[in-house]
C-alpha cells in the first residue's frame, strides 16, 4: 500500500491530461459511448456500405490458385450516438478507431491478409454531423481462386472476392454496395503481365452456415490470359520442332547417322520442351490442358517421323533382288497349283465315297422318292478353305511395298497435310467452342 497509492497519485494528473487533449466535441461524443453496443442496438440492423479501390493485382498464381491484392476497402454506416453539432466533418487519428465501434467484416476466401503500418496504421475515421462514420483500410491480402485449366494457355478465370460479416448476423447488420457496380474502381487502369481484365461486377446474397444467416457482398472480375507470350515460348518452337523432323524425308535411306541424328534430337529436345512447359502449372491429374494436347501431338509427330524411317530402313534391307524375285513367283504358283489340286482331288474322292455310301443305303433300306434329300453342296465346302487363302493373299499384297524409298515420297505428302489439318481442327475448337 505505501509504493502503490503515491503510484495512482502520479497516473491520476496523466489520464487527465490525455483526456484533455481530446477537442470538446470529441469528449462530448466520447462521453457515454459503449462502443461493446452496435448502433441502433434496439431498433432493427444497422446498414453498412462498402466500396473497393484495388490498388493492385500483384501476383496470380496457377500452381497455388490465388491471387494477392492490395486494396482499400471503405465502409460507412450511421451511428446516432455520434452526431454533433456543425456542418463540417471530423478526421480522426486511427488509433481512435478502438474507441468506437466498427463491422467485424473479414474477406471469406482469404489465406493471408495484413495491414499495413507504415509510418503509421494505414486506417481512416471520418465522422459527419449527421453520424455517418466512414472507416477506410488499406489490406493486403491473398484470396483463392478456383481456376479451371482445360484450355489453359487460352482461357478466362472468373475470381471472387467475399465479404461478410463474423459475428453479426442479418437482423443485426446489412451489408450493402454503395454505388452499385460502380463501387469497385481501379480495374480499368490495371495492367496485369499475363492477363486482361475483361468484365467485373458486383452482388449482393447471404451466407447460409450452422450458426445462421451472415450478410455477404461478393465482387466478380474475369480475367482473361494473354496468349502472345505462349505463342512465341512453346507454340513456336514446338511447331518448329516438328518442322525440323520432316527434313529427314529428304535425306537418303543410306544416311543411316544424319537421319537418326535428326530424328534423336528432335524427340529429346521436345521432352525437354514438354518438361519446362509443366513446371509453373498444378501437377493434377484432373486437368488435362490444352497446351498438353498440343505438346502431344507435337510429340507423336516427331516419334512418327523416326519410327518412319526404320519402316523405311527395315523394308529397304528386306527387299527381294530381282534375280531371286521370278523364282519365288514360280514356287509360290507352284504351291497354289497343288494347293488346287490337292483340293479338287479331295472333293472327287469325297464325291465319289458319298455316290458309293448312297447307294449302298438304297439297297439296304428302299425308301420312296420323296424321303431322298438332297445330298451336301460338298464342292461349296471344300472351295470355302480356297477362297479364304485367296483373300489373305490379297490383303497381304496390299501391304507389301514393292519399292520402299516410295515411303519417304508418301511421308513427305502425309505429315505436312495431316499436320495442318489437326491444328485447324485444335485451334477452332480451343478458341471458339
Amino acid at each position: 500500500l505505501i509504493f502503490f497509492i503515491p503510484f495512482r497519485l502520479m497516473q491520476a494528473p496523466e489520464a487527465e491530461g490525455k483526456g484533455e487533449i481530446l477537442p470538446p466535441t470529441i469528449q462530448k461524443i466520447i462521453k457515454g459511448y459503449n462502443k461493446y453496443l452496435r448502433p441502433f442496438f434496439d431498433n432493427g440492423p444497422v446498414s453498412v456500405g462498402m466500396s473497393l479501390d484495388i490498388a493492385s493485382i500483384d501476383t496470380i498464381s496457377e500452381i497455388n490458385m490465388d491471387y494477392t491484392a492490395t486494396i482499400f476497402l471503405r465502409q460507412r454506416w450511421t451511428d446516432e450516438r455520434l452526431c454533433f453539432d456543425g456542418n463540417k466533418s471530423l478526421s480522426l487519428d486511427g488509433r481512435l478507431v478502438e474507441m468506437l465501434w466498427v463491422p467485424d467484416t473479414f474477406i471469406v476466401d482469404s489465406k493471408k491478409s495484413f495491414l499495413h503500418d507504415i509510418t503509421v496504421e494505414n486506417r481512416l475515421i471520418r465522422i459527419y454531423p449527421n453520424g455517418t462514420v466512414l472507416y477506410a483500410l488499406r489490406i493486403t491480402t491473398t484470396v483463392a481462386c478456383s481456376m479451371d485449366l482445360t484450355k489453359y494457355p487460352m482461357d478466362k478465370q472468373t475470381c471472387t472476392l467475399q465479404l461478410e460479416s463474423w459475428g453479426y448476423n442479418i437482423n443485426d447488420v446489412m451489408f450493402y454496395w454503395t454505388r452499385g457496380n460502380d463501387s469497385v474502381r481501379g480495374l480499368d487502369t490495371l495492367r496485369l503481365a499475363q492477363y486482361t481484365v475483361e468484365d467485373h461486377f458486383t452482388s449482393v446474397s447471404e451466407a447460409v452456415y450452422e450458426t445462421g444467416r451472415y450478410p455477404k457482398l461478393v465482387f466478380h472480375f474475369e480475367l482473361k490470359r494473354n496468349i502472345l507470350y505462349f505463342i512465341l515460348e512453346t507454340y513456336v518452337p514446338s511447331i518448329l520442332l516438328v518442322v525440323l523432323s520432316w527434313v529427314s524425308f529428304w535425306i537418303s535411306q543410306s544416311s543411316v547417322p544424319a537421319r537418326i541424328c535428326i530424328g534423336v534430337t528432335t524427340v529429346l529436345t521436345m521432352t525437354t520442351l514438354m518438361m519446362g512447359a509443366r513446371t509453373s502449372l498444378p501437377n493434377a491429374n484432373c486437368f488435362i490442358k490444352a497446351i498438353d494436347v498440343y505438346l502431344g501431338i507435337c510429340f507423336s509427330f516427331i516419334f512418327g517421323a523416326l519410327l518412319e524411317y526404320a519402316v523405311a530402313h527395315f523394308c529397304t534391307l528386306h527387299q527381294l533382288s530381282s534375280k531371286e524375285l521370278p523364282k519365288v513367283c514360280i514356287t509360290l504358283n507352284w504351291n497354289i497349283f497343288n494347293l488346287q489340286h490337292l483340293f479338287y482331288s479331295m472333293e472327287v474322292t469325297t464325291f465319289l465315297n458319298s455316290v458309293g455310301w448312297l447307294k449302298l443305303q438304297l439297297m439296304s433300306n428302299p425308301v420312296s422318292p420323296e424321303s431322298v434329300t438332297k445330298p451336301t453342296d460338298f464342292k461349296g465346302v471344300c472351295s470355302s478353305p480356297m477362297s479364304i487363302m485367296k483373300r489373305l493373299f490379297c490383303i497381304f499384297d496390299c501391304f507389301h511395298v514393292k519399292n520402299p524409298y516410295h515411303i519417304d515420297n508418301y511421308a513427305r505428302f502425309s505429315f505436312p497435310l495431316s499436320f495442318i489439318i489437326i491444328n485447324v481442327f485444335y485451334w477452332v475448337y480451343y478458341l471458339y467452342l
